[in-house]
């Protein structure tokens, strides 16, 4: 997510793999031992996102348990983030945003124009999987219903198209800077604050609201359970184990996902209005923490769940190899 317009007034522009050369930065021909760490800590990272989120998309695709509509938005949301994994993380080590601070390189737009339409498309998809919590915890007879086949692949289209439709407005809006003096107004409001908005702070809201419900109700599931059964005390300490998990698992999804996005956006918000002097170093760091949340994604939506891990073992093994296990049962 790094189509940001910023102000290069306010920003310390130093990165240990680039060279100033006047006005441009070009890739350093000797390399600093900061800079070969931090590249083989990237290629890393991206390794990890790819093969990750892979395990997710062959499990779904292969495991014929596994084809549910939530698992369909699970899919979209690993092909978002595979898709990060693969295109967004190798353009972002060749033009980082030092490399792109004021020469706008086709490859800087090609970089940016990723970065936004599938990072926007991984938190939508976030957002849709956090109304198919909603009506599978709050309404559970109208979960069928609400939450079909069809109606899955309208959220799944909505989310690449709107995702799509922002990436290419940001784009375009970045491209009227040769036209004027100075920062143009559509391209400030564009880059920091309806881009942000629609990609970020809009679906966070909604996130938010959602999965706070789905705790509420899911709290007050329980304690109608403990009030109107006569349980012994094994049940009643896995009712309070059940609770527990549900709270754990609400907490993680929704800590591990502010923790990579939020710093980023209220950044690049603020940043035009500060006369703070920031680095690049800090915004590129700021910006590899959301991009890191493809590579958590996995974990948090997948590795919660035993078939899910059931199916990554299968697959790892290599067993699926050996024969025909599409209709096993995973546990």
């Amino acid at each position: 997510m790094e189509e940001i317009s910023l102000n290069t007034t306010f920003l310390t522009n130093t990165h240990p793999c680039y060279a100033r050369d006047n006005f441009t930065y070009i890739l350093t021909t000797t390399p600093s031992v900061t800079c070969v760490v931090l590249y083989i800590f990237l290629v890393l990272l991206s390794v990890v996102t790819v093969c990750g989120n892979l395990l997710v998309i062959i499990s779904v695709i292969y495991f014929n348990q596994l084809h549910t509509p939530t698992n369909y938005l699970v899919l979209s949301l690993a092909v978002a983030d595979l898709l990060i994994g693969v295109l967004v993380f190798p353009f972002s080590m060749a033009f980082s945003l030092s490399s792109c601070l004021y020469h706008e390189h086709l490859f800087c737009k090609i970089r940016s124009s990723f970065d936004i339409t599938l990072s926007t498309c991984s938190i939508l998809n976030l957002c849709c999987i956090s109304v198919d919590r909603y009506y599978a915890v709050c309404q559970p007879l109208a979960y069928r219903t609400k939450i079909s086949y069809h109606g899955v692949v309208i959220m799944i289209t909505v989310s690449w198209g709107v995702s799509a439709f922002i990436g290419i407005s940001v784009i375009i809006a970045g491209l009227s800077n040769g036209t004027c003096a100075d920062r143009c107004l559509i391209d400030v409001l564009m880059a920091n604050t309806i881009g942000p908005l629609l990609s970020f702070y809009l679906p966070v809201i909604i996130i938010l609201c959602i999965y706070l419900k789905i705790f509420l109700v899911a709290q007050r599931q329980t304690h109608k359970i403990q009030s109107t059964i006569c349980q012994s005390t094994k049940s009643g300490a896995a009712v309070s184990k059940l609770e527990r998990k549900a709270t754990k698992t609400l907490a993680t999804v929704l800590g591990v996902f502010l923790l990579c996005w939020t710093p980023f956006f209220l950044c690049i918000t603020f940043l035009p209005f500060t006369n703070n002097s920031v680095p690049v170093s800090v915004i590129e760091t700021l910006n590899w923490l959301t991009l890191s949340n493809s590579m958590l994604n996995p974990f948090i939506y997948a590795f919660f769940y035993s078939w899910f891990r059931a199916a990554f073992r299968m697959i790892i093994s290599g067993k699926i190899l050996k024969g025909d296990f599409a209709n096993s049962k995973l546990h």
